[in-house]
């Protein structure tokens, strides 16, 4: 089951936030003792990585202003760590007292954060992880149970994992009863137990008895609705809607030891891309520990609100272009109203400055109304060619557009050229 919205939103907001932030440390990986794939996760204590809970009190947590900064961004959805891999609930829970409710902040900021959310028009995402490295029957994970080993996890008795099982499925009605339509549930850890162990398709026919219209990520196994490649761009787009999860430097939690930011550039060249292939970009921010998000993860979002300011036409709601012969970059299009017949709009994505022009292949040559400039609608010069025997006997022949592209009209980040087609 699919909700056609997501097919084309195009970018969203990740969120990863607990009551580690305070530490300035990556979220949950720490007490395990880091893994792999966090060059910068730090190694820390069991205990001392919990105690943190007990402080949890964001005063400059203001969810509004991460709503308005999504909506400036042309962002469709967001999805916030409801629970990451450590237990902590970001929600109000019967089901335990490892939560805000019992942290200082006492405000229950999963509630505050859909509000927020829901009040600029962003449908609303959930992530919740499987796996709970502090609840005793998962069991807990303990300084004893360090190193980390994929292959060697603390396992629980049957009655600890009957038990379990019980906690997780409770909350995970609480979070789809108690704060109206949910859009996406966002699981994650679901590699440390089987589908069986999880009770998988359980689970989601319990999601979609509460809420008919939700989408499941592909991390519930054999249950997903779409497929989350992390930290790159697939080479080729998957068979299912997809959506690729991208850090900002290279940690998920606010982690002030990594200064491994990308480019602005880079990250709106990854848009470009992922949009080209017909895929959303779930872009993650990582707010610190009293709520504010860091300096430069703002001062990119501020870029790429101004760059979408102006060509986000090009991004949202649009479907892959051409393929990668036609056109030496990621492009998509639209079908518009502009003439009273209808037709195509294609938007290149220039990711590689051209030299003097580019060229465009296998499109109706005939039917080329008008090329420009997206930013400012400066038109722009072309000539077209094809066979000359298709030129003579057939009405409508495909062949090459080439473009003259004069330097005054190339932009920081990515300049975008419009070809509008007739039907």
């Amino acid at each position: 089951m699919m909700n056609n919205w997501f097919d084309t939103a195009r970018l969203g907001m990740f969120i990863h936030w607990g009551h580690s932030s305070q530490q300035g440390c990556e979220l949950s990986w720490p007490l395990v003792g880091g893994v792999f794939s966090l060059p910068f996760c730090k190694d820390i204590p069991v205990e001392r990585y919990h105690y943190t809970a007990n402080t949890f009190n964001p005063q400059q947590y203001n969810p509004q202003e991460w709503a308005h900064l999504a909506k400036s961004l042309g962002m469709k959805y967001a999805i916030l760590t409801a629970k990451h891999h450590n237990g902590f609930a970001l929600f109000h829970t019967q089901e335990s007292d490892f939560s805000i409710a019992s942290a200082p902040y006492k405000k229950d900021i999963v509630r505050e954060y859909i509000e927020a959310m829901r009040s600029v028009g962003l449908r609303i995402g959930l992530y919740f992880s499987l796996s709970d490295w502090h609840h005793p029957d998962y069991p807990a994970f303990t300084e004893a149970a360090k190193p980390y080993r994929f292959d060697q996890l603390p396992q629980p008795t049957a009655q600890q994992w009957e038990r379990y099982i019980q906690f997780m499925f409770n909350q995970i009605r609480e979070l789809l009863t108690n704060y109206g339509q949910i859009d996406i549930i966002w699981f994650d850890g679901s590699w440390e137990r089987t589908p069986e162990q999880w009770q998988a398709q359980n689970l989601a026919k319990m999601i979609r008895d509460l809420q008919p219209n939700i989408l499941i990520n592909d991390r519930l196994p054999n249950c997903g609705d779409f497929e989350t490649p992390e930290q790159f761009i697939p080479p080729h787009p998957p068979d299912h809607p997809w959506e690729t999860c991208l850090t900002i430097n290279e940690s998920w939690g606010y982690n002030s030891d990594d200064h491994c930011f990308k480019s602005s550039r880079q990250l709106i060249h990854t848009l470009c891309e992922v949009a080209g292939k017909g895929g959303n970009l779930l872009l993650n921010v990582s707010p610190m520990g009293n709520g504010q998000i860091p300096p430069e993860q703002l001062e990119r979002l501020k870029d790429i609100a101004d760059w979408m300011e102006s060509h986000s036409e090009s991004i949202l709601d649009t479907t892959p272009g051409l393929e990668p012969w036609q056109f030496y970059g990621p492009s998509t299009r639209k079908g518009v109203r502009a003439s009273r017949a209808g037709g195509d709009r294609i938007y290149l994505h220039l990711l590689m400055k051209p030299y003097e022009t580019i060229s465009v292949r296998g499109i109706p040559i005939k039917r080329v109304k008008s090329v420009f400039v997206l930013a400012d609608s400066t038109a722009l010069t072309y000539t077209s060619r094809c066979a000359i025997i298709d030129s003579i006997l057939n009405p409508n022949p495909l062949g090459e557009l080439t473009i003259d592209i004069p330097e005054s009209v190339i932009n920081p980040y990515v300049t975008v050229i419009c070809i509008d087609i007739d039907s």
